[in-house]
């Protein structure tokens, strides 16, 4: 079982900036894959950043430049610094991370934390 907790969410001015943290904790093997996705109403969720335990980042192009994705390994933490937020950027953003256990992949997710850019 493993836990995600989320923090860092919430309401900001267009062109501020917010961070985002996910710490994992419980039957943790190797971390493969820590990333953040996001959805808003009536739309699929989609991958915003992530980061593989080698440092290869994947980055969507509507956030690049602006966003920054880092982790902490020791604390097994994921970090989505955003910057230069738009109104766009409203959405749940979710935390995600993969653990592999030998040969078996375990996708993870977060409960979720709101982020909201309005003037």
């Amino acid at each position: 079982q493993v836990q995600l907790v989320e923090s860092g969410g919430g309401l900001v001015q267009p062109g501020g900036s917010l961070r985002l943290s996910c710490a994992a904790s419980g039957n943790i093997f190797t971390v493969y894959t820590m990333g953040w996705h996001r959805q808003v109403p009536g739309k699929q969720r989609e991958l915003v950043a992530a980061i593989t335990s080698g440092n290869s980042t994947n980055i969507a192009d509507s956030v690049k430049g602006r966003f920054t994705i880092s982790t902490d390994n020791a604390k097994n933490t994921v970090y989505l610094q955003m910057n230069s937020l738009k109104p766009e950027d409203t959405a749940v953003y979710y935390c995600n991370v993969v653990i592999k256990y030998s040969s078996i992949y375990s996708s993870n997710w977060g409960q979720g934390t709101q982020v909201t850019v309005s003037s």
